[in-house]
């Protein structure tokens, strides 16, 4: 099994919904062709992280019955992404585009964020030390990690610029959180992969001291540092297109990241 719990398709007639405005937002994005630049993923940024709150409400059963199956996994990116598709269509008959887009996703990511910490006071199950431990921990490293591709690659941290710091603290986010949930909140790890990973730190002589989680923690700051100076050279030769898959691998760190936090701040690991 290759895909992470969870994962699971919604009603036909949902995915046919979202499928045909997947594919109107598309066509119009094509036709369109907006500049794709490091300031344009930034932008994106909040979106990536409604897109993981929506899920998080989704998982604490949130949302009505009627409406929930748009925003569980994986049709909740594909919601976001027609969401996001739109406004920022409709963003560019602004003077101020990014700007707009940004905004906009912020405001509403606040929402189901706001839900989720309300499901945890009603329920007496909100707990914010450790998950903001985690937040803070991925923001110590993710600054030492870029401080260190701006060192050693310049050229190239230079020319993903803001964008790729994001990616890399996205991945490390989701790294230190993951670490949190399994070795202190009691979650388990929901991805193969990364339980694979934690697997294997806990046949290591460290497992008593320092758990399982920090493997994953150095594997996903190695690997987005890597990542990100691999795509320089893309970004460089064909900025749009470069861009846009930094803007995905910045989505699959950051949003796992903040799906995480958010989850754990709202949530006891004993109904999950």
């Amino acid at each position: 099994m290759v895909l992470p719990s969870g994962f699971a398709l919604p009603p036909l007639p949902y995915l046919a919904v979202v499928a045909a405005a997947v594919a109107a937002v598309g066509w119009l994005l094509v036709r369109e062709s907006p500049p794709v630049t490091d300031r344009t993923v930034l932008a994106f940024g909040p979106w990536m992280v409604l897109g993981s709150t929506l899920y998080v409400c989704f998982q604490l059963g949130v949302f009505p019955d009627a409406v929930a199956p748009f925003f569980g996994s994986p049709i909740v990116y594909a919601t976001t992404f027609v969401a996001a598709g739109a406004t920022w269509l409709a963003a560019r008959r602004t003077d101020r585009t990014l700007l707009a887009l940004a905004a906009v996703g912020t405001a509403l990511a606040v929402l189901p964020a706001a839900a989720a910490v309300n499901y945890g006071l009603a329920n007496d199950t909100l707990t914010l030390a450790w998950p903001l431990a985690a937040v803070a921990a991925a923001a110590i490293l993710g600054h030492v990690a870029w401080w260190g591709v701006e060192r050693l690659r310049p050229d190239d941290a230079a020319i993903v610029g803001a964008a790729g710091a994001l990616a890399v603290f996205g991945h490390v986010l989701d790294g230190t959180s993951t670490a949190v949930g399994v070795d202190v909140l009691g979650f388990g790890e929901q991805t193969p992969l990364s339980a694979a990973i934690m697997h294997a730190a806990a046949g290591l002589p460290t497992e008593p001291v320092l758990g399982v989680g920090w493997l994953f923690v150095l594997v996903k700051v190695a690997l987005a540092a890597g990542v990100v100076v691999l795509l320089a050279e893309y970004v460089r030769e064909e900025p749009a297109e470069g861009n846009l898959l930094l803007a995905v691998v910045t989505a699959v760190g950051l949003g796992p990241g903040a799906h995480n936090v958010l989850l754990f701040v709202a949530a006891n690991p004993a109904g999950f």
